[in-house]
């Protein structure tokens, strides 16, 4: 079976806390840190070994947490762990992610300063005001990257996450010669657990982030573009079962067009199987158009599934 999902492990993120704990400790090793074996850089070490044999297509890392106070510390920490993952990948490509331009910026660079061939790289994310700060890098690194579809807006509609792929798309190819196959859009993906609209007749913030993906799949203009996101923020707040929420969301939203996800890549998303009781409550977010009939169904079937995650186990 041809291998369809874009899998980003997600696993070498700073905002893990036991993860955390290990890169701290690396950190405070000194200068041969990543260079000298210790503990915790084994512990990383196995992070990125383990996502490469579970079939991840990138490795992600993120260490904005250690660049609230100082961000100059995230950038060089990043330079650090690109060439972890170059060096530990097994060749597959890494996925920068950051908020700040100068962390992907020193990343990408970091990923090209050698004599070996590697893959190309993904940047996460690319904003509409970040774009003409980024872009331009095509012409010196060979890079895909995650735009997020972030809009100023309290209440969002789907025309204007669209208008905003539009925009990056448009910027991305006419100028600065990216493929649509090397855009990734984030329409972002919010909790379950705390989607439900706040006044009558307002759409979920699901049911516009998967018609948002179906909308753009269907402009013949964007054609080849590819979808992902952050899947497991979809479970946060849940009480249990949220493996198999996360498996369910991905296979529903499969259907509207997503195509890849930032994962933890062990739990092979997108191929297999959904239990029926979860897909269908995702469903039912999904479907949540602003109707009062589709708001009820999706809050009974999720105090359905929060009373049966509160029974005893037998």
């Amino acid at each position: 079976m041809k291998k369809t999902f874009i899998s980003i492990g997600e696993s070498v993120h700073a905002s893990i806390p036991k993860t955390a704990e290990q890169m701290k400790q690396l950190a405070g090793l000194g200068s041969s840190a990543y260079l000298k074996p210790s503990e915790p850089l084994n512990y990383i070490k196995g992070l990125i070994e383990s996502q490469a044999t579970e079939g991840a297509d990138y490795i992600a890392v993120n260490l904005d947490a250690f660049g609230e106070d100082d961000p100059q510390t995230a950038v060089d920490m990043m330079v650090e762990y690109v060439k972890l993952v170059r060096k530990w990948g097994g060749g597959v490509p890494i996925c920068i992610d950051s908020s700040n331009d100068n962390v992907l910026k020193a990343g990408l660079k970091e990923w090209f300063n050698t004599d070996d061939k590697v893959a190309q790289p993904l940047v996460n994310s690319i904003k509409v005001y970040t774009m003409n700060n980024m872009l331009p890098l095509k012409k010196d690194y060979d890079y895909a990257f995650v735009g997020l579809l972030m809009v100023e807006s309290s209440q969002p509609s789907i025309d204007d996450f669209y208008s905003v792929a539009k925009e990056i798309f448009r910027e991305a190819t006419g100028k600065y010669g990216f493929k649509p196959g090397e855009i990734f859009f984030d329409p972002t993906i919010f909790p379950l657990a705390i989607d439900m609209p706040m006044e009558p007749g307002q759409q979920s913030y699901t049911y516009k982030t998967f018609e948002t993906i179906k909308k753009i799949r269907n402009d013949p203009e964007m054609k080849g573009v590819h979808f992902t996101g952050g899947i497991s923020n979809c479970v946060r707040d849940l009480p249990s079962r949220k493996i198999g929420v996360c498996r369910a969301y991905v296979a529903k939203a499969i259907e509207y067009g997503l195509d890849g996800g930032i994962v933890n890549v062990s739990h092979h998303y997108g191929t297999s199987e959904a239990a029926p009781d979860l897909f269908e409550l995702v469903e039912a977010y999904a479907k949540m158009d602003g109707s009062a009939d589709k708001m009820n169904e999706a809050m009974m079937l999720m105090g359905q599934f929060c009373r049966d995650s509160r029974k005893p186990a037998e």
